[in-house]
């Protein structure tokens, strides 16, 4: 059968928009996959990529630049992201840059979120591998909101406890709360205690300034102690002197107890003259006699001054002890 005119430009129209059409998802899936872009691959390490998929957006400061390629299992406890990006970044990211899992939004998609690094650094080449920092994730948090809240739990229980014995009156501080007595006791020994600080307060202010005026003045003995260097260097070598003539009287006390000790311990003269009696009856006997003998001698020379033979030569010593007298005025 032949074909007409109008399904020949039917069926033209059909390949025509099918073409299109093909080239148009050819595109854009090549977009999507950086088919028609110039890319070099840069690695990271991780111990969790948290539902991190191949595909997924790779961005740096914010900005889209390339895709997960590839995700694999290194061991229990590493896995490599490899990740395409587009060649007209590279001049942008440094060998100190971080790589982060993160997602897309509250509820988005995993992507990788490349951090520039601190201070100077080189610029990354193809296949080069950077630093990775795992955040927190998703269930992590929620273990530790939910073991938190029981905590909270365990001390609102507890505060409740504590809240119905202060209420009911137990313990000290219940007691305090409800003790209107204790109450009034404890108001009245704050009030003593306000009393006795300004009491020392006014105490310190007194010595405060008594300390100020013995600094200040040098009229008073302390004063002068304390502010006048050259009485302190006199006071310092009274002192001194003080110590040597308290050690001279001392050794001067020794050697006199040495003495009195050797008096007493020796059998010299000393000793002698105190402890036998006999000869201290004799020495009595003796004086007692010499005293006799000088009142017998007096008695002598006053009866010669009176002897006729003798009279003459006393009264010449009489002159003669006269003139010299007079010669002497």
């Amino acid at each position: 059968m032949k074909k007409t005119n109008s399904q020949k430009l039917r069926l033209g129209s059909f390949v025509l928009i099918g073409t299109i059409l093909f080239i148009a998802g050819v595109y854009l899936i090549g977009q999507r996959q950086d088919m028609f872009k110039k890319t070099f691959t840069l690695s990271s390490y991780f111990q969790n990529v948290n539902g991190l998929q191949k595909g997924n957006n790779v961005r740096y400061s914010g900005i889209d630049i390339g895709t997960v390629k590839n995700i694999l299992m290194i061991n229990d406890s590493t896995i490599k992201v490899e990740m395409s990006i587009e060649e007209k970044i590279l001049s942008h990211i440094k060998k100190n840059a971080i790589a982060t899992i993160g997602s897309d939004g509250l509820v988005g998609n995993m992507i990788v979120n490349i951090v520039p690094g601190k201070g100077a650094s080189e610029i990354i080449e193809n296949e080069d591998i950077i630093a990775s920092y795992s955040r927190i994730g998703t269930d992590d948090i929620l273990n530790t909101l939910n073991t938190s809240s029981e905590n909270a739990a365990i001390l609102t229980s507890d505060l409740l406890k504590i809240t119905n014995r202060i209420t009911t009156g137990k313990g000290t501080i219940g007691v305090l709360i409800n003790d209107t007595i204790m109450a009034q006791d404890l108001k009245q020994s704050i009030h003593n205690l306000k009393i006795a600080s300004r009491g020392a307060s006014h105490t310190i202010a007194e010595l405060n300034s008594i300390v100020s005026s013995v600094k200040t003045e040098d009229n008073t003995i302390l004063g002068m102690l304390l502010n006048d260097s050259i009485s302190a260097g006199k006071l310092k070598t009274v002192v001194t002197n003080l110590e040597i003539s308290s050690a001279e009287i001392e050794t001067l006390l020794n050697n006199a107890n040495a003495v009195v000790s050797d008096f007493n311990s020796s059998n010299g003269a000393y000793n002698y003259m105190v402890k036998d009696t006999s000869l201290v009856n004799s020495l009595k006997s003796t004086l007692k006699n010499i005293n006799e003998g000088t009142d017998k001698f007096n008695q002598n020379m006053e009866a010669l001054k009176h002897n006729f033979l003798t009279r003459g030569y006393f009264r010449k010593l009489e002159r003669q002890e006269k003139k010299e007298v007079k010669t002497k005025e």
